[in-house]
């Protein structure tokens, strides 16, 4: 088991939400991979993250929402641009925005609140792996914008730390370019003397 465990961190690779397809996760397996992304280090138990299940039609009515937000931003944007961000949605079965709830003031420094819902968003990529499925963390221009915070009924203090795309892999990703731990490895030592 603990080989099988370093293999899998050793070998995680995002798949482009563009090339992730049918099948998503069963109910079953979203169960599974909710459970397996909430085991994260959680300093005083506040769980200062939630998730947002966006999948089926709400993944296109959602999209109408991108493209309002859109023609917002950029009055005179073409068509294709307008269907492509319509659309974002729509590029894997299931999406599942996690928003970070982060309680201020609170005894549990911010900081490390934050550290938790980064850790979720880490946690739901290993978790959809290990079930089998390829998955993306995703955060673009729509996850900060008011209108589409409104639609997810996001409150005033909470952020979307992510979206996170999750389908089958219609190909296998290539890895790429990871630091050498030279590059961002040091040890402190004792000053001498």
């Amino acid at each position: 088991m603990t080989q099988q465990l370093i293999d899998h961190i050793l070998t995680r690779r995002s798949v482009s939400a563009r090339l992730l397809t049918e099948p998503g996760p069963d109910e079953t397996a979203l169960q599974k991979i909710l459970q397996g992304a909430t085991r994260v280090p959680d300093h005083g138990k506040i769980h200062p993250w939630r998730f947002i299940i966006i999948r089926g039609e709400a993944r296109k009515t959602l999209g109408q929402v991108l493209r309002a937000a859109y023609t917002d931003q950029e009055a005179g944007a073409a068509p294709a641009k307008l269907d492509l961000e319509a659309e974002r949605f729509t590029r894997s079965p299931l999406v599942i925005g996690v928003v970070s709830s982060i309680i201020v003031p609170h005894k549990i420094p911010e900081w490390e609140q934050t550290l938790s819902v980064g850790a979720v968003c880490l946690n739901l990529l290993y978790s959809a792996q290990a079930m089998g499925f390829g998955a993306n963390w995703i955060t673009e221009w729509y996850a900060y914008y008011p209108k589409v915070r409104a639609a997810l009924g996001l409150q005033a203090h909470e952020k979307i730390a992510g979206f996170v795309y999750i389908g089958t892999a219609s190909q296998k990703p290539e890895d790429r370019p990871r630091p050498a731990l030279s590059e961002v490895v040091s040890e402190w030592r004792a000053p001498l003397g």
